[in-house]
């Protein structure tokens, strides 16, 4: 994710390349602009151009075609602060199972302490891969379980994890050290683990319809074909800027929204949840009092490009 500084424009501005995405929109605008300067070019040296389309209808298109980039813009937006509020939660979650735990574990309980601190953190690590290309066990730390080393051969790690958690619950339950009334406390932070984990997984696998966005991406394809035909006569060789400019808007914000509506990926404007899951890792085992281990403090905590 790109982390500026909004207040600062120019700073802003200077450094527009680090983002992928305009660089494509840059190419694809020099493709637009190159038509335009050909059309242009025809009209005043070649043969007249005389597109019979009203100028009036035309900006009715224009308009029309706005609506649906500001629809499509954001039903995109919607889905990428969705990710960033279920990933919120997943923080506040876990800090709160972390700190129950906390109150109810003898200070002497390393092992049990331990546990949940590594648990808890490798349920954010691992949901964070399952989101992307797949875990990273190597990110994962021992819990202390037994069942530990067999998680690479389930399909649905978190899922794992979130079971070896309440398999240690139930085993402290039976020796009397969580109650049953602390029991049902945890259970709701419990199941809201794995609710995040259900809404992040909705949000990736439901992509916008196929159609939807067939349909508007043919749309800005036409009118930016039509543009420089319907203005030339009007405009002469500023119908090149024109073409340009509305490019520009046109393909980018298409392109916005077609980066940030699966929001858990690699990409520059992605949500960086690794740093969110580092930040989790930490809150863990701070809350517990429990040391981060030389193999976790050694991993990197940011996945984004900083913007100074």
């Amino acid at each position: 994710m790109v982390i500026y500084n909004a207040k600062d424009w120019f700073g802003a501005l200077k450094h527009f390349q680090t983002s992928y995405v305009i660089e494509v929109l840059l190419r694809r605008v020099l493709y637009i602009g190159g038509y335009g300067v050909l059309v242009t070019i025809i009209n005043q040296h070649v043969v007249d151009v005389d597109v019979p389309i009203d100028s009036t209808f035309f900006s009715l298109m224009g308009i029309l075609l706005s609506l649906l980039l500001v629809f499509r813009t954001n039903s995109a937006y919607d889905r990428f602060w969705e990710g960033r509020k279920q990933w919120g939660s997943l923080v506040n979650y876990s800090r709160n199972f972390a700190v129950i735990m906390d109150g109810i574990l003898p200070d002497d309980d390393h092992e049990n302490r331990l546990f949940f601190a590594r648990s808890l953190s490798n349920f954010a690590l691992a949901l964070k891969g399952h989101l992307r290309a797949g875990v990273d066990f190597t990110e994962l730390e021992d819990p202390g379980d037994e069942h530990f080393e067999s998680l690479p051969k389930y399909g649905h790690v978190p899922s794992r994890i979130a079971a070896l958690l309440m398999r240690r619950l139930q085993v402290l339950s039976r020796h009397r050290i969580v109650t049953d009334a602390d029991l049902i406390t945890i259970r709701l932070y419990h199941q809201a683990l794995l609710d995040v984990a259900g809404a992040c997984e909705r949000i990736k696998k439901t992509p916008i319809p196929f159609s939807y966005s067939f349909f508007i991406k043919l749309f800005i394809t036409l009118y930016l074909i039509l543009l420089p035909l319907v203005l030339v006569d009007t405009y002469h060789y500023f119908t090149i800027v024109a073409t340009l400019l509305a490019g520009y808007a046109l393909l980018g914000v298409e392109m916005i929204g077609d980066e940030i509506e699966e929001p858990f990926g690699l990409d520059c404007n992605d949500l960086p949840l690794n740093q969110i899951a580092r930040t989790i890792q930490r809150n863990m085992h701070e809350i517990v009092g429990e040391e981060l281990s030389s193999v976790a403090l050694a991993k990197p905590e940011v996945d984004y490009i900083k913007v100074n």
